[in-house]
Order: C-alpha cells, then sequence, then structure tokens
C-alpha cells in the first residue's frame, strides 16, 4: 500500500576530502562515499538497504540523520528539507528520527546503568516530569523490548549482546519517534537472537506505527522484514524494487549475484541452480571506474557500460527501478 513518503531523499551526496602529507597537508581528491543516490520511504514501510561493506551504507545513514552534513542533495522529512536547518530546529527533529546502532557493545556506555541510558533521551528533551513519571517511562520502555523494569538498575556488562541490542532499541524509541534507521543491527549476534531481534523489530513497528530504514548484509534478514529493497555499490543506488520482485526477477547482475550467494538449505537445488559470479575486487571510492561503477567486475559488460554511467530508470511500470544498460 503506497501512502505520502515520509522520507524524501534526492540526489544525495557525501564527499570526504582526502589529504596528502603529515606536516604540509595537500589535497589531492574527494572519497566519494555517496553519489547522487535517490529513494523515497513511505509511512509505515520498511525499507532494506544492502550491499557489501565499504559501499556507502552507514554513511547513507549517518547522512540521512544529518549526523553528516551532506555535499549535495536534499533529505525531506515530511517535505521539509531538514539539510537546511540550523543546530536548535534540528535538535527539536531528534525527537521524530532515532538510530539503532550496530555495535551493542559499543554503543552503551559501560559506567551508566540501565535506567541511566534508556532514561538520558527523557531528561535531555524534557519528556518526564518527575521521579515517578521518569521511572514509570522506562520501566514501560524495558518491559515493550522484552527486558522487564527489574533489570534497570543493572550495568551493559551484565547483559548478553542480544539484551544488550534491546536496551539500544529501548533507548531509541524514549522520545517517540516516528523514523528509526537500524544500521545493521543483528550482524553483531548469533542467528538465534537475531531472529528475536527481527520479530521484535515487527512487533514493534505494528505497535507504534514506526517507519524503518533498515541496513544488513544478510538478504535473508532483509527479506524477512522489508517492504522493498534498495542494493548500493560503490556510493550508488542500483538497484530499487519491491521484496518480491527483487528476489524473484533481480535485473542487475550485482544483484543477482548477491542473491546466488546464499545458500539455500536443499542441496539439490542448491546443486542445480545457476551462479552468478563477480570477478576482482571492490574498487576504491576515491578512484571509481568510468561508466558504470560495476563494469570492471560485471560478466555481461558492453562497450557501453565502460563509456557511459547508467541512470536509475523505472521498468516494468511496477516501482522496479535499476541502473544497469542491459536491463
Amino acid at each position: 500500500m503506497e501512502t505520502r513518503p515520509l522520507i524524501q531523499i534526492t540526489n544525495l551526496s557525501k564527499h570526504f576530502p582526502v589529504y596528502r602529507g603529515v606536516v604540509f597537508k595537500r589535497r589531492i581528491g574527494d572519497l566519494k562515499a555517496l553519489d547522487n543516490i535517490s529513494f523515497h520511504i513511505a509511512e509505515g514501510e520498511t525499507l532494506g538497504l544492502v550491499g557489501e561493506s565499504g559501499c556507502g551504507k552507514t554513511t547513507a545513514c549517518r547522512t540521512l540523520l544529518q549526523l553528516e552534513r551532506p555535499t549535495a542533495g536534499e533529505v525531506l522529512f515530511k517535505g521539509e528539507d531538514i539539510t537546511r536547518l540550523g543546530k536548535h530546529p534540528l535538535r527539536k527533529l531528534r525527537k521524530k528520527m532515532q538510530i539503532v546502532f550496530q555495535d551493542p557493545f559499543g554503543s552503551l556506555n559501560p559506567r551508566m546503568t540501565v535506567r541511566d541510558i534508556v532514561g538520558e533521551p527523557l531528561r535531555i528533551h524534557g519528556l518526564a516530569r518527575g521521579r515517578g513519571e521518569y521511572a514509570d517511562r522506562v520501566g514501560y520502555l524495558l518491559d515493550i523490548v522484552g527486558l522487564g523494569p527489574a533489570m534497570a538498575g543493572r550495568y551493559p556488562h551484565e547483559f548478553s549482546g542480544g539484551q544488550r541490542q534491546r536496551i539500544g532499541i529501548a533507548r531509541a524509541l524514549a522520545v517517540e519517534p516516528e523514523f528509526l534507521v537500524c544500521d545493521e543491527p543483528v550482524s553483531a549476534l548469533d542467528v538465534s537472537i537475531q531472529a528475536q531481534i527481527i520479530n521484535l523489530f515487527a512487533e514493534l513497528q505494528e505497535k507504534l506505527g514506526l517507519t524503518y530504514l533498515f541496513v544488513a548484509h544478510d538478504l535473508a534478514v532483509v527479506r524477512h522484514i522489508s517492504d522493498r529493497i534498495a542494493v548500493m555499490y560503490l556510493g550508488e543506488i542500483v538497484e530499487i524494487a519491491s521484496r518480491e520482485a527483487l528476489y524473484h526477477h533481480p535485473q542487475h547482475p550485482y544483484t543477482r549475484a548477491l542473491l546466488s550467494a546464499v545458500p539455500i538449505p536443499d542441496p539439490e537445488i542448491e546443486r542445480n541452480r545457476e551462479h552468478c559470479l563477480i570477478r576482482g575486487e571492490v574498487p576504491s571510492l576515491f578512484d571509481t571506474p568510468e561508466g558504470c561503477k560495476f563494469h570492471p567486475r560485471c560478466p555481461f559488460a558492453r562497450g557501453i557500460c565502460r563509456e557511459s554511467r547508467p541512470a536509475l530508470r523505472g521498468i516494468e511500470g511496477n516501482g522496479h527501478n535499476v541502473a544497469c544498460h542491459l536491463a
């Protein structure tokens, strides 16, 4: 069901300057972590974001939330361009947009109790009046993530990895956000715990009406939770489509390669299915190839792929977009 976009990203770029020298630094170019990406996320939707390590997924998350200011482009939240907001208006907006970090061990202060960690956003934004309301709110947040108020006096080292990630989720929900960025929230967890956290995200979305940008490496995880999926390569969106369209009819060779790398439990199907292999290593973001960025590794590359960079264009008329000359 298509509703109005909560988030609209248009031609978003983030370049980091690269310098040479220790004493006399000389700028030698830019590292293009994000290169002109565009997508939208509807209210109540989950958009999955996948790609290899170093392709720019975390930079996209941080730039979207204005933790990193973009080099160019727009980030619209409910129609307002938040890239132009000053410090104080942006701070007010923080209540509506929150992030769950990848590392549940490094994202929690080991010297603070769970009560203080989860309650810190309440204090910063003045959302609790008095100790009683503060304690009730912290207890409620711990309860909805499956921990319970009795654990509020403990420290992070007393919890497992999955429990720590639940604390991080409770902290993000403290300010009652509308939009949640999940930056690989299950990649550091055991497989059995990953399923529990994914189910928790789904339950919270249904209960609280949240909108997610969900970043992950595991395509099976992304398929389980996402409505649509965007595939990133070297700072660009190369394909974006609904979950079923992407998994059953992938159009970009890079998407096909990612999907063929996912093992299938049935040995007969695994033995007979076609594998799309890609050659070589991921190029540097500092010196990306001319034309299509994927062409040095693509088994189907043609002359036009080396000369011209493909634009993200719609195919099949169903919201399926791909950046490939041969699609």
